[in-house]
């Protein structure tokens, strides 16, 4: 079972599903569509058996399997290997690293549900829903569900909108200005900036795709970084230095580790740490500091029950996350 959407417009960033409207629902599915051009999408508005496409299946896990095991073969196999090699440190359930990567990265859509119509196998059927729903997966998606002032402008965060209609601001980090735009797009956060004709949002993804084309990191690592342990933020960075902002959860420590190109210089800003230099293990508090040399053996931990935060003022030859030799880690992440 697939639930529908009744389309409030035509819209080119969905996908649709022609639905068998004859009779009561739920309506058995005849195909599915991907997002149309915008003359396609008003024939299928008018037409009146066409739904956009949620996103949202209801079924049991075993037809789910067993779907899987028909259409896709191949998946179901690299799952099961990638299940059958996890490791489990409560509360964390991990699947073999290299056999997870293995699996063929499909879609649930295109691996499985369009295959479905006109199998004797596995039918699908459609259920309208009418929930005020919206797939919210561009900034437009985002603009029509959102409040807005007499212009039609819909703003979050610190922003300023003078002379303006139709736009989205979104401002995570920073004051943002906008002055005369009309139908347009305008995101602000840590990593980047985007700004977009708002009907044009969908199109980020040529964006994105250029960057992975240019080897940037930008598609795959945020400014702000979360792991078991908590999280970093790189608030700075130049030739030779790195500034990090880091919480640590309570009871939780990162890795006993060394680097081979970088010292570490850390301030406690808020809590308790709990500090293995070398051969030393010391405790800091608020407004205490320490310095960590090139090639020492070093944790941070946090023996408190209010989260710790320190600055980490980094400085070397080579600064990258993968210049890190774990020796303990209450994650897994040790080598072998």
């Amino acid at each position: 079972m697939i639930l529908g959407i009744q389309p409030e417009r035509p819209e080119t960033g969905f996908g649709y599903i022609q639905a068998d409207t004859n009779g009561s629902a739920p309506y058995p599915v005849q195909r599915f569509v991907e997002k149309p051009d915008l003359t396609t999408a008003q024939n299928y508005v008018s037409q009146g058996h066409y739904f956009w496409n949620s996103g949202m299946f209801v079924m049991r896990a075993s037809v789910w399997l067993a779907a899987l095991e028909t259409f896709r073969r191949d998946i179901a196999e690299a799952t099961r290997s990638a299940w059958g090699a996890r490791t489990v440190d409560a509360p964390f359930v991990r699947p073999g690293r290299s056999e997870f990567v293995a699996i063929p990265a499909e879609s649930v859509d295109y691996a499985v549900m369009e295959r479905c119509p006109g199998s004797k196998t596995f039918t699908v059927r459609m259920m309208p829903l009418a929930a005020g729903w919206s797939d919210l997966g561009a900034w437009d998606g985002v603009w029509q569900v959102s409040e807005k002032d007499a212009d039609g402008n819909a703003y979050r965060g610190d922003a300023l909108l003078r002379d303006s209609r139709n736009t989205l601001v979104h401002a995570t980090n920073r004051l943002v200005g906008v002055v005369g735009l009309d139908n347009v797009v305008v995101v602000e956060t840590s990593d980047a900036v985007l700004v977009a004709d708002r009907d044009r949002s969908q199109e980020v993804k040529h964006i994105v795709a250029q960057l992975n084309a240019a080897g940037r990191s930008e598609p795959t690592v945020h400014r702000q970084v979360h792991r078991p342990w908590g999280w970093y933020d790189s608030i700075d960075h130049g030739p030779r230095f790195q500034v990090k902002r880091i919480m640590v959860k309570p009871g939780a420590s990162l890795s006993l580790q060394k680097h081979h190109h970088r010292a570490e210089h850390w301030i406690v800003v808020s809590g308790t740490a709990e500090v293995t230099n070398g051969e030393q293990v010391i405790l800091l508090t608020e407004n205490q500091s320490t310095y960590i040399p090139l090639g020492t053996v070093h944790r941070l931990a946090n023996p408190g029950k209010l989260p710790l935060e320190i600055i980490e003022v980094q400085s070397g030859s080579y600064l990258g996350e993968d210049d890190i030799v774990r020796f303990e880690d209450n994650y897994g992440r040790t080598p072998g």
